[in-house]
């Protein structure tokens, strides 16, 4: 097997040196031209700001170069949408006719009190609702930060150490139960409608993700690669709000529980931004 982890540990490193200053504008112009990066819609244009390519792909936006719509839930991430729909089974679609297992992504239910012979029922507050999911690949050209796509409390971490293969579309594809096998931190909590999570998951060379309001958690780190590391949380969120950062592209997955009639306004392949509503319904009822 590929070493992969090492190699995403070595590029970590490598992305924290500090660049000469003559170098910058010719490193990061490459970088721009080759991943289609839209600087523009950076806070700082000026290319000798940045000291490191980390600093350049986690690079912050300027202030209202997204707009927050006033749906109830928004996309968290700039990227393209690899699949999103209700996820009505215990084995969900990660990409079309290629699943992952709802109990083997998430682990074992320690979040609530309720009890349910069955994994996906435990989950529900409310039975008459269903599981939504919406997974978003961030591309290396893409906006490396991302948001509360809602109100909402996190009040659960689950760290798997787990594998750093790419989660690049076309391996999905190819891959059953990816995100399962890929190290990843899921955030498990609570919002208007019952279940909420939102997991930040690794990939080749991504092996940093950084959480704001999880100073404990480390990422990519040495050892067996079979660890998980569970910490009980009462982090209050608002949409909108900053909630983490990868170093390179990589994938968030939302899983959530809503209405039967909750619908998405988008489809697999197409391209969103951080604040864009996520359903059509949920349009209406900003209103």
């Amino acid at each position: 097997m590929f070493p992969f982890r090492i190699t995403s540990r070595i590029w970590g490193k490598l992305a924290a040196c500090e660049l000469p200053t003559s170098l910058r504008s010719f490193v990061y112009g490459t970088y721009i031209k080759m991943f289609n990066v839209n600087l523009n819609e950076a806070e700082y244009t000026d290319l000798k700001y940045y000291k490191s390519l980390s600093e350049f792909f986690t690079r912050p936006l300027k202030e209202g170069a997204r707009y927050i719509s006033p749906s109830h839930c928004v996309s968290p991430c700039d990227g393209v949408v690899l699949n999103c729909g209700p996820a009505d089974t215990d084995k969900i679609e990660q990409v079309k006719g290629v699943t992952y297992s709802l109990e083997e992504f998430l682990g074992e239910n320690k979040w609530n009190k309720r009890k349910d012979d069955n994994y996906y029922s435990s989950l529900l507050t409310n039975k008459d609702n269903v599981l939504h999911q919406c997974i978003i690949y961030l591309a290396p050209g893409d906006y490396h930060r991302f948001h509360s796509p809602c109100d909402w409390t996190a009040t659960f971490r689950r760290h798997f150490s787990g594998k750093l293969l790419s989660v690049n579309p076309w391996l999905a594809r190819l891959i059953p139960g990816l995100f399962t096998i890929n190290e990843r931190a899921v955030y498990v909590g609570e919002w208007k409608h019952g279940f909420f999570s939102m997991t930040a998951v690794g990939a080749t060379n991504v092996g940093s993700i950084e959480i704001y309001n999880d100073p404990e958690l480390r990422t990519n780190t040495k050892g067996k690669r079979n660890r998980i590391n569970e910490v009980d949380l009462r982090v209050d969120l608002k949409k909108g709000e900053l909630f983490g950062q990868f170093n390179m592209g990589s994938t968030i997955i939302l899983l959530f529980e809503a209405p039967k009639d909750f619908k998405f306004d988008m489809a697999s392949g197409d391209k969103v931004l951080v604040g864009q509503a996520l359903s059509a319904a949920a349009k209406e009822q900003a209103r």
